[in-house]
């Protein structure tokens, strides 16, 4: 990154990690614009949390439970009145921080709409679905909460604008990281599925895949991607069948009668209630 990247003291990038620690490195060097780096980890083994600490972040742990909950603990620590919520995998463009600086100057909206350019077993992938992802990522700290366990949307009490710049996203370096991806956002997503009484029969997963597939390659224009991008569209829609087929593993598995038992303590920056997040009730953004 270049050293004339605009100084951003009233912004905190915010990232939650788990088993990070060779993303670490590169997130840190595209985020010298920041005021501050907060990082909350869910547990991870390789030494994440330490290396965060290490590079300059506030850091601490808390098992993970869901996406929005450990978002919302996020927050909790950071002293800054703009957040910028950015995944490990996730890089500014050029000119970002510069954007990123003056919607923070003027305060016009209480909220951003950022781009995301997906690049997809190493190459960038125009359609597909992924050409609409604009999520709301830079927002007033005292403005927004998160909400949903998977597919976690942020909540917004303000007017939200749209920046121009974006982050470049490495969604899926390779078939490993999408599988193990997938496996670990259905989990969650079927037990939330399984908890509303999601109806499932035999044929749903079969037939959830197939609208997938369809969906991204027909009706988001997936076949002009190319080869790699006919692969996501059919491993999206093995990511719906493996979910289906959970949540009809989960509503037919007995419901568990005890609390579980806790886990060992996590290791190192242990997390504290010291700040709670502010309660109320917000309008979508």
């Amino acid at each position: 990154m270049s050293d004339t990247l605009p100084a951003i003291p009233e912004l905190t990038a915010v990232v939650i990690t788990f088993n990070e620690r060779e993303q670490l490195p590169g997130l840190f060097e595209s985020l010298r614009f920041a005021g501050q780096v907060v990082v909350l980890d869910g547990g991870s083994t390789d030494g994440t949390a330490a290396l965060a600490a290490r590079l300059g972040a506030r850091v601490a742990v808390h098992p993970f439970d869901d996406f929005a909950s450990q978002r919302n603990r996020a927050l909790r620590l950071v002293r800054t009145p703009w957040v910028l919520s950015i995944d490990a995998d996730e890089r500014p463009e050029p000119g970002l921080a510069a954007e990123l600086a003056r919607a923070v100057s003027c305060g016009r909206h209480a909220a951003y709409r950022v781009p995301i350019r997906s690049r997809i077993f190493g190459r960038p992938v125009r359609f597909g679905g992924t050409q609409d992802d604009q999520p709301v990522r830079l927002f007033r700290r005292d403005a927004a909460c998160w909400r949903h366990r998977v597919h976690e949307r942020l909540v917004v009490r303000g007017s939200v604008g749209r920046l121009h710049h974006g982050l470049r996203h490495d969604t899926l370096p390779d078939l490993a990281a999408f599988l193990q991806k997938m496996h670990r956002y259905t989990d969650a997503q079927a037990q939330e599925l399984a908890a509303r009484g999601a109806p499932v029969g035999r044929c749903t997963p079969w037939v959830k895949a197939a609208r997938e597939i369809a969906r991204r390659l027909l009706y988001k224009g997936g076949l002009l991607d190319g080869p790699h991008g006919w692969a996501f569209c059919c491993l999206s829609g093995l990511s719906e069948w493996v979910l289906w087929r959970k949540v009809a593993r989960t509503q037919a598995e007995p419901q568990p009668t005890r609390c579980r038992e806790p886990g060992p303590p996590l290791p190192c920056f242990p997390w504290t209630e010291e700040h709670q997040f502010p309660q109320w009730s917000g309008a979508a953004g």
